[in-house]
């Protein structure tokens, strides 16, 4: 069932972004470098979000579908990143990864990347139209 829309979608990739740049202090991260790849990740959603044509996005260039690909890209890479960085003897760090990991794909398939939802208004099919 996907019951969360662009708006809320929006909202919850803002405070992923918060929380990807707080989290490492909150974790108790010692290892600098998995501290830099959380603080690259939330550059890289922020950006992502800056960009996505949906009510909270800024440019409004990327469609929200392509977002959504990219999200479920990288929530499938964040499961799986302590064992590919070889980091995961980490308990700390290794749990927040799949954690967040975790939580963007739960936010994944709940959210109408298509518009269904909002009975085919989705703001990327408006702006297309212009």
């Amino acid at each position: 069932m996907r019951v969360i829309g662009p708006l809320a979608h929006g909202i919850i990739d803002y405070a992923m972004v918060i929380l990807l740049v707080v989290g490492p202090s909150v974790a108790g991260f010692r290892n600098p470098k998995q501290v830099m790849m959380c603080y690259g990740l939330a550059a890289a959603h922020f950006l992502l979000t800056f960009i996505t044509r949906f009510p909270l996005g800024v440019l409004k260039s990327l469609p929200f579908v392509l977002h959504g690909m990219v999200e479920i890209v990288v929530a499938i890479l964040l499961i799986i990143l302590p064992w590919l960085a070889n980091f995961s003897a980490g308990v700390n760090s290794r749990n927040f990864f799949v954690a967040i990991g975790a939580i963007i794909l739960i936010i994944w398939m709940l959210t109408d990347f298509r518009g269904k939802r909002s009975g085919g208004r989705a703001s990327d099919r408006g702006a297309a139209a212009r």
